[in-house]
């Protein structure tokens, strides 16, 4: 499999958590999926019984901090952390030093993914020059230069008439607009959710508001231009109702959120813990329950790791002087498995549906990602192990940095193996490397 001619049985694996099934790659593509022991015998046999076999996954929504601040992240080390957690594909956000925001920057992203990424990387362009919000970016060059979205995530486009000509833009090009809904008078100092966490805490309020004022604006902007909106890891319940309300009258809007406003509430930022501190922040139990069923009625599209990896000098801080963001590329794939299974085994078409299939189809990528798992398709999936009951322990994050909230807990289910085009970028415990004739 590590080879162009290279065959490989992968025995006993459950596509979609479905029966047990024989899967043999030849090359760089899926050459049958049979019952077990009905295919071929020529090539090496990999055991997998009982593993889950999904799509690689894709994620629309990751820092990899290069160029700029490589001590938190490089090109390299952030995609050795998306193999790990079963992603075949990532989009690199604008917020970097120098900013991503001309078609040269685009180009010299895409260019050191091709030298040093472990997964294929789609640049996402800036909307605004520098991120500061005052003149539109060059989209359409961007475009043509390789950028498949463009979103200033980090601060929100404030502008609703630049929101407008961006979101022109994404209609004429055939990407898309992603906002950081975050409105900047409404949430200001604003450090932990709105409510019982601010009291707790005596930390400066992060309202609801703040997020929902700005969506349900930008939706009807989408609406009355046709330009394609995407919304950033949507936290709220009122959010949820609004895009709910935006598709129901056909405007082009999507939406993703992340694995940690899936799983964590407010109550962990009570210990005021930087490792819990992400923009936005987490919210309360009834967000996170409207969460969870948006996702599986399909009003959320996605789920984004919004992965933001961070020093530990940086975030061993007081929580208002360390930085916003949490690691979410390695857990992912666990963490929704958990929200979406409540400790059994979750609806693996949907978790395929949110993590592979929609995100490829939302960025474009659909012809080469999120493909389904049958002959003929190219080899490029990852492998489950259902029964790992894995305890994180940021140590051994392969990132560059290790802030994740989910240090010391437990999960069911991990991330074993990741194949891109038959080409292995992550094989954890060994299984395919140990593959024999």
């Amino acid at each position: 499999m590590n080879g162009p001619a290279g065959t490989t049985i992968l025995r006993g694996v459950r596509p979609l958590g479905g029966a047990p099934r024989d899967v043999t790659v030849r090359g760089s593509r899926i050459a049958a999926v049979t019952p077990p022991g009905n295919g071929s015998s020529d090539g090496t046999a990999a055991d997998c019984d009982g593993l889950i076999m999904l799509p690689a996954l894709v994620d629309l929504h990751t820092h990899l901090r290069e160029p700029g601040d490589t001590p938190s992240e490089t090109i390299a080390s952030g995609t050795r952390a998306a193999a790990h957690g079963g992603y075949s594909d990532v989009l690199a956000m604008a917020n970097c030093v120098p900013v991503t925001d001309s078609p040269e920057r685009v180009r010299h992203i895409v260019e050191r993914a091709a030298r040093t990424a472990s997964c294929r990387v789609h640049p996402v362009g800036a909307v605004t020059g520098g991120l500061a919000g005052r003149e539109l970016a060059p989209l359409d060059a961007m475009a043509a230069a390789g950028a498949v979205m463009f979103s200033d995530d980090g601060v929100c486009v404030d502008d609703p008439a630049l929101l407008v000509r961006a979101l022109e833009a994404a209609r004429r090009t055939g990407t898309l607009v992603a906002q950081h809904a975050q409105c900047p008078r409404l949430v200001e100092r604003g450090q932990v959710n709105a409510g019982a966490a601010a009291r707790a805490t005596g930390l400066p309020p992060w309202p609801a508001t703040g997020e929902e004022t700005i969506v349900a604006r930008d939706v009807v902007l989408a609406g009355a231009t046709g330009g394609r909106l995407h919304i950033c890891h949507v936290s709220t319940a009122g959010t949820v109702e609004i895009v709910r309300w935006a598709k129901s009258r056909g405007w082009p809007v999507t939406a993703e959120v992340t694995p940690h406003h899936l799983l964590l509430t407010d109550l962990m930022t009570r210990d005021a813990d930087p490792l819990h501190k992400v923009n936005p922040p987490l919210r309360g139990a009834r967000d996170v329950a409207a969460l969870r069923a948006a996702l599986r009625d399909g009003t959320i599209d996605a789920v984004a790791t919004d992965h933001a990896p961070h020093t530990a000098s940086s975030k061993d801080n007081h929580w208002c002087e360390a930085p916003f963001g949490m690691l979410g590329l390695e857990t992912a794939l666990p963490v929704v498995a958990e929200a979406l299974g409540a400790g059994g085994e979750p609806d693996w078409d949907l978790v395929a549906a949110v993590m592979s299939t929609r995100p490829a189809r939302i960025a474009g990528l659909a012809d080469v990602a999120g493909r389904p798992l049958r002959a003929g398709e190219p080899a490029t999936f990852t492998l489950v192990d259902p029964r790992a009951d894995w305890r994180v322990d940021r140590t051994e994050s392969v990132s560059a940095s290790d802030n994740t909230p989910f240090h010391g807990m437990t999960f069911r289910h991990r991330v074993v193996a990741t194949v891109v085009e038959g080409r292995v970028t992550a094989d954890i415990d060994h299984r395919l490397a140990s593959a024999t004739g």
